[in-house]
């Protein structure tokens, strides 16, 4: 059986292999090569869907409950801020930087490291496996959920992100709203036309505004942010058109179509949802993963940000090393403590379940 310090070794090694990667959302193919290939030299059988690839414990008992690691391989693009290269994994007074190393490589590889821990073990209550997936940053279709059916029924599960190794038993859903204000072009010069802009802000003033009235024990109250606009092509041209793009993240006291319902009755605006199946999930604290961490005394809270938790459909939370403020930054990076540290703390609360 491998120590910490040799796992930790191997998790470092592939999270180098993973950063200098290109693996944006729908084009990770590479990165789940080198998935394969890792398992492969691990002598572990994988299994692969898309960019989707698996792995399940070497006495797998179809017979026990089963026990879902997952987390993500793909990346948002890098940001202009960036002053070293993104695909150059660079090891510097003990952190690695490159893209996707704190979101959610990190996470990933010590998942992928728990799993190695207890592959070839026996005479355990549950089954593992471990599922590095794709899509998660664009909330496509073809990552995770697209591949429930393959791996046969699971009981609970463990999302790998960036929470410092404090457990998520809750997190926020997401909708994103297209809206787009209406008015009627006229010249500038003159009182004519309705301007789309004027009735645009009237509802994004609403956005900024109004709170919604129920608010969650756990995830706090439903956020709304108005990130995008658009508006007009000439300066001496009243626009007829004003379009803007609203972020919602969403609680348990209201699903997705609650809220856009509330929604459509206040603003005058057309609000199209671009999806509203990021519903919010969590799992009941009463939950034996959520006791043992307890006992274990790992912090648990309601996150606001969204993961693959939703699309497993079944009782899940959210904790890996890395810290969630880094995630999509300039220079982003993790502290090789913290991925040992992750892998130690996985380790020893699958053991007491187990």
């Amino acid at each position: 059986m491998m120590t910490i310090d040799k796992l930790t070794y191997h998790a470092t090694e592939l999270l180098k292999e993973l950063i200098s990667i290109e693996s944006f959302s729908t084009q990770e193919n590479k990165t789940a090569d080198a998935i394969e290939t890792f398992f492969q030299k691990q002598g572990i059988k994988s299994f692969r869907k898309g960019n989707n690839v698996w792995a399940k414990n070497e006495k797998f008992d179809p017979a026990k409950p089963t026990i879902l690691l997952n987390s993500h391989h793909d990346t948002v693009k890098p940001n202009f801020g960036w002053t070293l290269n993104p695909f150059q994994p660079i090891l510097k007074d003990e952190k690695l930087f490159g893209l996707g190393s704190n979101d959610a490589g990190g996470a990933l590889v010590s998942l992928i490291a728990a799993f190695l821990h207890f592959h070839k073990q026996e005479n355990f209550k549950y089954n593992f496996i471990i599922a590095a997936t794709g899509e998660e940053e664009n909330s496509g279709k073809g990552g995770v959920e697209s591949i429930l059916s393959e791996l046969g029924k699971i009981d609970f599960a463990i999302v790998g992100e960036p929470t410092e190794m404090q457990m998520a038993i809750a997190e926020k859903g997401l909708m994103v709203l297209d809206c787009t204000a209406q008015g009627k072009a006229g010249h500038a010069a003159r009182d004519v036309g309705e301007n789309a802009i004027t009735n645009a802000i009237k509802d994004i003033e609403w956005f900024h505004s109004f709170r919604f009235p129920k608010i969650s024990e756990m995830l706090g109250p439903v956020k709304m942010s108005v990130t995008i606009i658009h508006a007009g092509s000439q300066h001496n041209v009243i626009p007829d058109t004003c379009k803007f793009t609203v972020d919602v993240r969403t609680t348990d006291a209201y699903t997705n179509e609650e809220t856009l319902a509330i929604i459509r009755e206040y603003v005058k605006s057309e609000v199209t949802p671009r999806s509203t199946r990021l519903q919010a999930s969590g799992i009941d604290k009463k939950h034996l993963l959520v006791q043992t961490a307890q006992k274990l005394g790992i912090k648990t809270f309601g996150s606001a940000t969204s993961s693959d938790m939703p699309h497993l459909k079944v009782a899940a939370v959210k904790m890996g090393p890395g810290k969630s403020e880094r995630s999509h930054t300039a220079d982003e990076f993790i502290w090789l403590k913290e991925i040992g540290t992750g892998i130690e703390i996985y380790i020893k609360l699958l053991k007491q379940i187990t």
